[in-house]
């Protein structure tokens, strides 16, 4: 990295320039002659598929990944960036969406490590409460990072990045764990930072953030650029076609009467099993047969609780407070609800959905058995095809069976984590954030899969913070906030800016108003 930090270079100059940037890797090219220009003050997109190369051309930026070919230009002058602490000292700061974090650490020693080492460890924690009121991220710097939920990790991400004052910030997926109105403040800050000079590089697959907040846009498919424009004057329509080739297929969501009661959870209350948790508070709700539940929240409010104590993986929870298809199973491990029927896709892909080392069939394994016969013994041959077969159904874009889940994209492992418990045919399926991090076709493609199950008489409960997606794919919504579960509302009675104030829990007066008409109708 050779370059004068203290010389500033003229306003005309561009922030950012990549010119004929190749990565190969030995299944696949990343980037194929990816040329880009990012003005200072701008907030440029970056939008694809899964697995188009957005990510490995961010970490080219970032340092973490070294180009083939190509040459990056910033501030005038030309660098070659080495690592992540030359990008941090020019001025480029990253928040991934796979998490940079280390588990043992408190929140503050994670920060910590990022900065100036001549802060002491106080003055980093009182600048990360400044900024956490600042941008309304609720944090606690003292708590050790296992404790937190994806949505709470995300939120440590942003903070350390905003510390650093940074000239070119690298934000992907940032809003995929934010509520409306938390997105709406982060905008705002977004929008500060850039009429203050900051370049924003921005990958989102929410294309209506994109046309809201940046003022370009660059499309990547398969690795090479297909298009540059300004997103302001774009349509959802004519920026999946850009990115897909089409646009993404309409779901068709049918009124159907629901079945019988698959999983009945009654006044289930579980103190916290760590300090920095949520005590469960007389948690009740019922899913049928045939039917899509929804429950939305912003990220740390129990959901991780909720889910444990219905996955099984926290058993004390009294035998009848959860009830999967008649039978209590409060104190039931994973494996005998799964014999239940009950399946379910945790938020974390890696490490707790897929194990990362493994190949595609060897994770089928986790949840499946159909390929294991008397004995023990694993038909490999047979496992191999039940794999494949899922990567062909669910348009899963791998090196086939034998690869390992963390070479996969984050959207095309989701796809494949889904489509692995669909395909076992469950009677009740429980998932967390479905289509985090995933692009506009995967999204539908899971989505729809989703109702296709409920179409077919299986009860599904999906936990996620995207309320797009809720609105889209739930017959009935809940709210949890705080370790209290809201009572259920209609689809057609439930509005963005109404669950919003829900997700503060704030929904004892609509109730009340419910009951109001009620009474007088």
């Amino acid at each position: 990295m050779t370059m004068d930090l203290g010389t500033e270079p003229p306003a005309s100059t561009p922030r950012l320039q990549l010119a004929h940037i190749t990565k190969r890797y030995p299944a696949v090219v990343a980037n194929s002659d990816v040329s880009l220009v990012v003005q200072a003050g701008q907030t440029h997109a970056v939008l694809g598929e899964n697995g188009a190369g957005k990510s490995t051309l961010m970490k080219i930026i970032y340092g973490s990944v070294k180009p083939d070919e190509g040459s990056v230009v910033f501030n005038g002058q030309p660098v070659q960036i080495r690592n992540p602490q030359e990008a941090r000292a020019l001025g480029i700061s990253m928040v991934f969406q796979h998490f940079s974090l280390f588990d043992t650490l408190t929140v503050a020693q994670n920060v910590w490590l990022g900065l100036d080492k001549s802060l002491t460890l106080a003055e980093v924690t009182q600048r990360i409460n400044a900024k956490a009121q600042e941008y309304g991220l609720d944090l606690d710097p003292t708590r050790p990072v296992h404790t937190l939920s994806v949505g709470e990790m995300q939120r440590v991400e942003i903070i350390r990045a905003l510390l650093t004052n940074p000239k070119l910030l690298i934000l992907d997926e940032p809003t995929s764990v934010l509520t409306p109105q938390a997105v709406e403040k982060l905008f705002v800050v977004l929008r500060q930072l850039a009429s203050e000079g900051c370049s924003i590089l921005y990958i989102s697959h929410k294309l209506h953030e994109i046309r809201a907040l940046c003022d370009a846009c660059t499309v990547l498919r398969g690795g090479q650029v297909t298009g540059v424009c300004d997103p302001r004057g774009e349509t959802n329509a004519s920026l999946s076609r850009m990115m897909i080739g089409a646009e993404p297929p309409t779901l068709e969501h049918h009124e159907r009467q629901p079945g019988g009661v698959v999983l009945r959870v009654q006044a289930l209350k579980l103190p916290r099993e760590d300090q920095f948790g949520h005590d469960l508070e007389d948690i009740s709700f019922e899913v049928r047969a045939g039917e899509v539940v929804g429950i939305a929240g912003v990220s740390g409010n129990g959901q991780r609780e909720l889910l444990f104590a219905l996955s099984g993986e926290d058993r004390r929870a009294d035998p009848d407070m959860i009830q999967v298809d008649g039978q209590p199973a409060g104190r039931l491990g994973p494996s005998r609800r799964r014999r239940l029927g009950l399946h379910f896709v945790p938020e974390e892909r890696l490490g707790r959905g897929a194990v990362p080392s493994l190949g595609l069939a060897q994770n089928l394994l986790l949840t499946r058995s159909d390929a294991v016969g008397r004995g023990g013994w694993i038909d490999v041959k047979a496992l191999k095809q039940q794999a494949a077969d899922l990567i062909r159904r669910f348009n899963v874009k791998a090196g086939g069976p034998n690869a390992t889940a963390r070479s996969l994209s984050g959207g095309n492992l989701q796809k494949f984590i889904v489509g692995r418990e669909i395909d076992a045919n469950p009677k009740l399926l429980i998932v967390s954030q479905p289509t985090w991090g995933v692009d506009v076709g995967a999204a539908a493609q899971i989505r729809g899969a989703i109702l296709a199950l409920r179409d077919a008489g299986c009860a599904v409960l999906v936990l996620s913070e995207e309320l797009e997606e809720l609105f889209e794919i739930s017959d009935r919504l809940h709210v949890i906030a705080k370790g209290r579960l809201s009572p259920s509302i209609p689809r057609a009675e439930a509005t963005v800016s109404l669950i919003g104030e829900w997700m503060s829990g704030l929904w004892g007066g609509r109730l009340e108003q419910r009951k109001v008409d009620h009474v007088q109708a």
